[in-house]
């Protein structure tokens, strides 16, 4: 490629348009060759991307939505921002399993739908809004109360759980754009969703999984509280109820799958298995969760329920650390 034209495909985030090509000296049958042997790869009408970078993104899905919102934006010009389901994608938030490839986008005053683009009017104040390289795109805390206006509550808590985890996202933040959406459709369902939400969550099954429970009648529990035992810390729990002093073990496969710190599977369910031990050592009752519990828990809920009916009298020898959510202050209530 030409140098010019390489400095323009920088420009736009990697893209480029037949007019960058003109300028750059390439005739029409130029042009046309080079679409035609692969050299470079069609996004939409008149907007290209090098062969080299479509190999790199096109079995990347996040990747790959990112190109065919430049190709859109470039397209329609500066005015769209960036928006719901496309700027997750952006800001690597948690996306639905249904999520569809449609890129979504946000305009002052104008309504429109086009190929593989819709175009929603709503207000833009300035802080809901930040300038990427390429484009602009609605911010992270605007981004997900947008989303959870449209997405299925659990879907949605999924999402804001793992922001506030990963702290990408302040409560503060959430809320002041709750407050600038106040009269908008979907706005009770993002309401309801945030304040579900729990940045002490860390992982999709922990959100799912704690939600069921709720659903099934029975109380929230605490999350990932510490248990110190006579000889010091004995083990975090995903979840705990202190009167029946009962944890809750949220038990993903890609722990025993692909296991971190270089330990095979073996050590890791080894390790697991002594961990549990040093629980059932200190009276603590353990509900383990799995996947495939999902989506109604009908077992561990019903174990669950019957262990909480059963209030804890015994000798505590144990002390439980609280964890604060993320943003939430410094340090552990201790009890």
């Amino acid at each position: 490629m030409h140098p010019d034209l390489e400095f323009a495909a920088r420009r736009r985030g990697g893209v480029f348009t037949v007019a960058d090509a003109r300028r750059a000296g390439y005739r029409p049958d130029e042009i046309r060759a080079a679409v035609v042997s692969g050299a470079w790869h069609r996004l939409r009408r008149g907007v290209y991307v090098p062969a080299d970078v479509w190999a790199v993104v096109a079995a990347d899905g996040r990747a790959r939505h990112l190109l065919d919102t430049l190709a859109a934006v470039t397209v329609l010009g500066a005015g769209p921002v960036v928006s719901h389901s496309s700027a997750a994608r952006f800001h690597r938030l948690v996306l639905p399993r249904q999520v569809d490839d449609v890129v979504r986008l946000t305009h002052a005053d104008q309504w429109r739908t086009g190929r593989g683009y819709r175009i929603a009017a709503a207000e833009l104040p300035p802080e809901d809004v930040v300038v990427a390289s390429a484009f602009a795109v609605t911010s992270a805390a605007r981004t997900l109360i947008d989303c959870a206006r449209e997405w299925p509550l659990t879907d949605a808590v999924v999402a804001l759980d793992a922001a506030l985890f990963e702290q990408r996202v302040l409560r503060a933040d959430l809320a002041a754009a709750i407050l600038r959406q106040s009269h908008w459709l979907g706005i009770g369902n993002a309401a309801r969703a945030v304040g579900l939400a729990d940045g002490r969550a860390e992982s999709p099954l922990e959100t799912r999984g704690r939600l069921a429970i709720v659903r099934a009648g029975l109380p929230c529990p605490e999350l990932q509280a510490e248990l110190h035992g006579p000889h010091g810390f004995v083990a975090r729990v995903d979840g705990w109820y202190e009167d029946a002093c009962v944890a809750l073990e949220f038990d993903g496969r890609v722990k025993y799958d692909d296991p971190r710190g270089g330990r095979t599977p073996a050590e890791v369910a080894w390790e697991e298995k002594r961990r549990e031990d040093k629980l059932r050592d200190l009276d603590v009752r353990t509900v383990r969760i799995v996947q495939a519990d999902l989506p109604r828990l009908d077992g561990p809920v019903e174990r669950l329920r019957g262990l909480l009916s059963q209030p804890f009298t015994g000798p505590r020898r144990f002390r439980v650390v609280r964890r604060p959510e993320p943003g939430a202050g410094a340090g552990g209530a201790v009890a």
